[in-house]
């Protein structure tokens, strides 16, 4: 059996509350760390032979926050990180939708089939995200491992183990700090918890 826990990170700093930041390197708010303190106290008698964090800081803090209980090292995974806005990082929704207004009522209606200017689109998230998984899968074959990422991450790995298509995916919620968990039977998904904090 191989157990996969998905941690989103804990809440970043209100500084990006309202804003694009898939890629902008924001810290945990106050509340976020104490957040990521209940996370690793929940998580203290797992038994991790590893913790995989994207390399986006709200996501390393959240993951270093559960990795000392364990006496582990974050391990950061490029293909771990949240969608590539382009264009659209930093910016608030409300100027996307009034200097984009077609592009910003396709991604509100139909989000997994747009791509940002400069960015990516879900679909290229999706591969890379779903290789990257993969191959811990490979690696860790009878372990526990932890995975802190973000929600769009999160989603993905979920989608794909319960078989959900792409269209469907945002029906998975994913609140700050939210553990998730999968184990594996012959390589057979099971989906034991999700969206719990």
């Amino acid at each position: 059996m191989t157990g996969v826990w998905l941690i989103r990170h804990a809440e970043p700093d209100a500084a990006i509350h309202g804003r694009c930041y898939g890629s902008l390197d924001a810290s945990l708010s106050q509340a976020g760390r104490e957040q990521a303190a209940r996370v690793a106290e929940r998580l203290a008698s797992e038994p991790f032979a590893v913790i995989y964090s994207s390399p986006r800081r709200r996501a390393i803090e959240t993951g270093e926050a559960i990795a000392t209980n364990h006496r582990l090292d974050v391990i950061t995974v490029h293909d771990f990180r949240e969608l590539d806005f382009g264009d659209f990082e930093g910016r608030t929704y409300d100027d996307i939708a009034a200097t984009h207004p077609e592009l910003y009522r396709q991604w509100m209606e139909t989000p997994t089939e747009v791509r940002f200017p400069n960015g990516e689109s879900f679909a290229q998230m999706r591969v890379r995200v779903l290789r990257a998984y993969g191959g811990l899968l490979a690696r860790h074959e009878h372990q526990t491992i932890g995975i802190v990422a973000h929600g769009g991450v999160i989603r993905i790995i979920l989608a794909d183990a319960l078989g959900v298509p792409d269209a469907n995916i945002f029906r998975i919620a994913q609140r700050y700090g939210a553990l998730n968990l999968i184990r594996y039977f012959d390589s057979y998904p099971f989906v034991e918890l999700m969206n719990a904090c």
